[in-house]
């Protein structure tokens, strides 16, 4: 069998930053909390919690002056509002894209534009983004609700419309979806803004051209990260692809196949991607 490994499989900045912090953190304080999950990817998240990293999903579970970290997704506006409120000391570990797209949101708000915000509506990322754009805005997920999109924006007589995405959104879907705002959206300052991660548009480009000329793919990754489905999204239209979290879940059928591509999502440690490919070797 003939293993080929994406170039850019593995961790992004972003999530370097976050996990490299986080560790360090946990050598210095002894009880730290993490609110949400550091990344997504239960093998990160395991490694942390068995150096003592607490992981929460409300402030409300900490007692006042506590520390926590914040994930690399960011979190809600008000998450900032309540900890200077109960002196809960942050350690803002938001990947700096997200928190750019924070600004660029509050700002378009400020300056009169509707937001549509392109994303997967219940992904931390999105509900902290939406936060920053006060009732002004909303979320939709694909191009089918770009057409009752424009009929509210039509019948509230919205004259400035701003589109911005999630970070690791699909980048054919969000261009698809530009192309469906210009053209039926007419008569109001439109500004669309594609704001997925260049980190995500290579690798999603890097994952296509490789899934063209393998016999099959293996996309690695948290069951529950956005950038690993779209990844296998990509993969899935043109060859066969397993998606995995571990070397635990391939199954024998991947042994059939001559030449695999391997690619592994934004937050898939170094360890997990290891595992896989001595595993195939082996064989």
């Amino acid at each position: 069998m003939e293993i080929i490994l994406g170039k850019r499989a593995g961790f992004c900045g972003g999530v370097i930053n976050s996990v490299t912090k986080s560790n360090d953190l946990l050598n210095e304080y002894h009880n730290l909390y993490c609110l949400g999950e550091i990344v997504h990817n239960k093998v990160v998240v395991n490694h942390l919690e068995e150096k003592g990293m607490k992981f929460i999903n409300s402030l409300d579970e900490v007692e006042d002056g506590s520390k926590v970290v914040i994930r690399a997704h960011g979190v809600p506006k008000e998450i900032y509002e309540e900890a200077t409120k109960r002196k809960i000391e942050l350690f803002d570990l938001t990947c700096p894209k997200v928190l750019l797209i924070h600004q660029e949101a509050e700002e378009l708000v400020n300056n009169g534009y509707y937001v549509v915000v392109v994303g997967k509506k219940d992904h931390p990322e999105i509900i902290g983004t939406i936060s920053y754009c006060n009732k002004d805005s909303i979320i939709i997920e694909d191009v089918s609700e770009v057409d009752s999109t424009i009929e509210y924006i039509s019948n509230n007589h919205k004259d400035k419309v701003a589109v911005l995405s999630q970070t690791t959104y699909s980048v054919s879907k969000f261009l698809e979806i530009e192309k469906s705002f210009k053209e039926k959206l007419h008569g109001v300052d439109l500004k669309i803004l594609n704001t997925i991660c260049n980190a995500t548009e290579l690798r999603q480009q890097e994952t296509d051209e490789m899934s063209k000329n393998v016999d099959a793919m293996i996309i690695i990754g948290g069951k529950n990260s956005s950038n690993t489905k779209k990844l296998y999204e990509v993969a899935d239209k043109n060859t066969k692809t397993y998606i995995i979290e571990t070397v635990e879940d391939l199954t024998d059928d991947i042994f059939q196949y001559n030449k695999v591509g391997v690619m592994a999502g934004a937050s898939t440690p170094k360890e997990s991607i290891d595992e896989v490919l001595d595993f195939l070797n082996k064989i």
